[in-house]
């Protein structure tokens, strides 16, 4: 059923209302190992098991049976599952890592907090908005240590710790522009013109999961599901929660008033390959309002970024200040104009390091305090990005009402806004 705005609020408020923690969760001793378990195991899901073996994995879960056979070898103690509902029945998991294609992020974690387990769930944290919405809810009043992929974020070289450090110590002074940009492009494809049947191992109904039934396609599972709108959201999904993190955490954003896109129109079943995306962000107590624009597959900021800058940098982040600029991506910085810097000095560090992204989500469960990307952040992160999709999809610049999660001047944004689940899924 389609989710308007009231039955949003409905299904929000019945979810939360009628949330009972069962004890799985304990923290009670430091030093203990925590029970995991793990859903989905292939592709992304190798990093993140990789980010949580020393401890317990008790469970692991994939609806492909061949995958599901080689997380048994890898964990032989670890009971199997195809279905996820079926794995939290299971008592003594007390965390739980999702990795799974984006159109089951919600279900699998809503599902996992709502029995009372942490989570860790892969970028992006959702599939829509809406989705997101509900997420960041539900996990706010569980009182469960979450965290998000977007494991730069933690990464030990803390590259990004010092560039956030440079913007808030007023480096380059106020900045009025980002850009941002990534070189991926997900989107068209020839599609085969017998597609067959699903492999005997794939359990495609779960694979579908809370998506609308359509009939099986190779070129779905498993990696190149991201170019599909119905289960993925190409680029701007994929990389958005890793590159826009760094001006998020820095400037303190969260949701924006206007989003308009520019490139190809978009497509209905393939995410967009070549995009240009301009947030306008409100002003802060200081009256400065901030402008990020995201750059996907051709588009590059070119006007502001030389082309030797561009191709040292690969895909990356630019900060535009009062004073000058700071350009970063995953592992290195560099301020400009070179000249009004030589002789520039950093403050010192005043952001602890982080040994890693998973070991903050550990540490958080089990000494308390918080994880560096929980769903308090890592839920607007998500939202904002999505929005890019929604314009191009629209067609349209759209004026933003994260109150109402509303496009005020086009509901018929609501389409891509929403989630749409087939009956027998709900969250």
């Amino acid at each position: 059923m389609k989710t308007n705005r009231r039955k949003f609020l409905q299904t929000t408020a019945a979810t939360t209302a009628a949330f009972s923690i069962i004890p799985h969760a304990r923290s009670d001793s430091p030093g203990r190992k925590l029970n995991i378990g793990v859903i989905g195991t292939q592709g992304r899901a190798r990093g993140n098991i990789a980010g949580v073996k020393g401890e317990n994995i008790v469970a692991v879960c994939d609806v492909d049976r061949n995958n599901l056979a080689k997380a048994k070898e890898q964990f032989p103690g670890a009971k199997g599952y195809e279905d996820f509902r079926k794995m939290l029945e299971q008592k003594d998991i007390e965390a739980v890592v999702v990795s799974t294609p984006d159109h089951t992020h919600a279900v699998c974690t809503v599902y996992s907090l709502q029995s009372g387990r942490h989570v860790y769930c892969e970028k992006p944290l959702t599939h829509t908005l809406s989705e997101a919405r509900i997420v960041t809810d539900v996990a706010q009043r569980s009182g469960l240590k979450t965290q998000m992929g977007n494991q730069i974020h933690s990464h030990p070289q803390a590259n990004y710790r010092r560039v956030v450090e440079l913007i808030q110590s007023g480096a380059i002074g106020k900045v009025s522009d980002v850009h941002v940009w990534s070189g991926a492009r997900y989107g068209a494809m020839d599609l085969k013109p017998n597609p067959g049947n699903p492999p005997d191992s794939l359990n495609y109904d779960l694979w579908l999961g809370p998506q609308k039934y359509r009939p099986w396609r190779p070129e779905y599972a498993p990696f190149k599901w991201r170019n599909f709108w119905a289960f993925g959201g190409g680029t701007l999904a994929d990389f958005w929660c890793h590159f826009a993190d760094l001006p998020f955490w820095a400037l303190g954003l969260k949701y924006p008033i206007s989003v308009e896109a520019e490139g190809a129109n978009a497509h209905p079943i393939f995410t967009t390959l070549d995009m240009k995306v301009t947030y306008q962000f409100p002003a802060d107590e200081s009256g400065n309002a901030v402008k990020l624009t995201w750059y996907q597959g051709k588009y590059r900021p070119r006007n502001v970024l030389t082309a030797d800058q561009l191709k040292r940098f690969g895909s990356g982040v630019l900060f535009v200040g009062e004073k000058g600029q700071l350009l970063a991506n995953y592992t290195k910085r560099e301020l400009f104009p070179e000249a009004d810097f030589k002789d520039f000095t950093p403050s010192d560090p005043f952001i602890k390091d982080s040994t890693d992204h998973h070991g903050n989500w550990l540490n958080a469960i089990k000494n308390g305090g918080w994880s560096e990307t929980d769903f308090s952040y890592a839920g607007p992160l998500t939202e904002t990005g999505l929005l890019g999709n929604v314009a191009n999809r629209c067609g349209m610049k759209i004026y933003w009402d994260p109150t109402s999660l509303k496009a005020i001047n086009a509901p018929e944004a609501d389409e891509f806004i929403q989630h749409d689940y087939r009956e027998g899924w709900k969250i």
